[in-house]
């Protein structure tokens, strides 16, 4: 990971300094970084919406299976139909959660299997059990209601436990300001994403349109947002007219999307070999000078388009003489019959791809 790292940091500074080195004035350095750094952050704002509450509402719920598939569903697990619309979601690509009731602070009727803080882990364990069964192709959770279950850090520690057997994340919906969800997770290997926007807490078309714009902003703003809605007539209207004219540069995800990938390699990173870790080495590697490529002619697009072109002229001569000399070096450091450096980068991509399903992400 570290030696990883270095790589991609001697690569990004040699660039700079290339760039630098032909003594641009400072102006247009600065408005070139600046331009395609905000090109770049415009890219990265995404989008997860989860509606909540499914299994009791068919016909609602089938206008929502009709919206993009990156919308996703959290499905109770003891609703009627429950079970149909999982199976539904699922053959679509879609990401299917389960909703697990969970004990509020106020006094309402309460969902069958509802999680209570007083409870055993024994109880906890078989109800999520129980709920898994009857939500196939679940790759998540979310906790329904549950304010007085996820305020109590004991009763959440047996949540994740017993979720620890499974390949679940789980989503917290922060129905209450002092959730203990996060901190009953450490230790686990549950990974935990928190809910940003309600977008129906009042139940009108013009106030879920104003949520999702507020969702819409955070995700520009951090990079990410996540948002949970119900399968409301108000929110499927302000959906279909929100999603239809969704900014170009939001980009719809599933929550799974938004997770921490890395961590599950570093959990299987102890079950690798020392010498596949070493041939994983050598590929990461190879990948960063495909990425260095890349970002070279990611900057000559980016240069043409947003700085004149004496500039981009400049800036083109700094990156071919920089590529000129990494080609040059590695040719050095390489024995017998040489191949033009494109060969030889596509046959390292190859050999790489073949390695993706034995190598962490390093």
């Amino acid at each position: 990971m570290v030696q990883y790292l270095l790589i991609k940091c001697v690569h990004s500074f040699t660039l700079l300094f290339g760039i630098l080195r032909f003594r641009i004035p400072k102006f247009w350095v600065l408005l070139f970084i600046t331009l395609l750094l905000f090109t770049l952050d415009a890219r990265a704002a995404r989008l997860a919406i989860v509606i909540d509450d499914f299994g009791y509402r068919v016909y609602n719920e089938n206008k929502i299976l009709q919206m993009p598939a990156a919308i996703s569903i959290a499905v109770l697990p003891d609703s009627p139909y429950g079970r149909e619309m999982a199976q539904k979601a699922y053959k679509q690509g879609r990401e299917v959660l389960i909703h697990l009731p969970m004990a509020p602070m106020s006094k309402q009727p309460l969902e069958k299997n509802t999680l209570h803080p007083a409870m055993s882990s024994k109880e906890v364990e078989n109800i999520i059990h129980d709920a898994i069964k009857k939500v196939p192709h679940a790759i998540g959770v979310n906790n329904h209601m549950g304010s007085a279950m996820t305020s109590n850090l004991a009763g959440m520690k047996k949540v994740m436990n017993a979720l620890s057997q499974y390949r679940l994340y789980f989503l917290d919906s922060v129905t209450i300001g002092n959730t203990q969800v996060a901190k009953a997770s450490m230790g686990t290997p549950v990974q935990v994403l928190r809910r940003n926007i309600f977008l129906d807490d009042v139940q009108t078309e013009a106030e879920v349109l104003h949520q999702l714009n507020r969702a819409i902003t955070l995700a520009r703003k951090q990079g990410s947002a996540i948002a949970i809605g119900h399968p409301y007539p108000t929110t499927i209207r302000a959906l279909q007219q929100g999603l239809a004219t969704l900014p170009d540069d939001i980009e719809l995800v599933t929550p799974s999307m938004l997770l921490n990938h890395s961590l599950t390699s570093k959990q299987n990173n102890s079950q690798i070999s020392p010498l596949t870790k070493q041939k994983c080495m050598k590929s990461a590697e190879i990948k960063s000078v495909t990425v260095l490529e890349s970002k070279l002619d990611y900057f000559r697009i980016v240069g043409e388009t947003l700085v004149p072109s004496v500039i981009v002229d400049v800036l083109n001569q700094g990156l071919e003489k920089l590529q000129n000399s990494t080609s040059k070096q590695e040719k050095r450091h390489s024995t017998g019959h040489l191949r033009p450096q494109k060969d030889k980068i596509r046959e390292n991509k190859t050999d790489a791809h073949k390695k993706m399903s034995v190598c962490p992400d390093f």
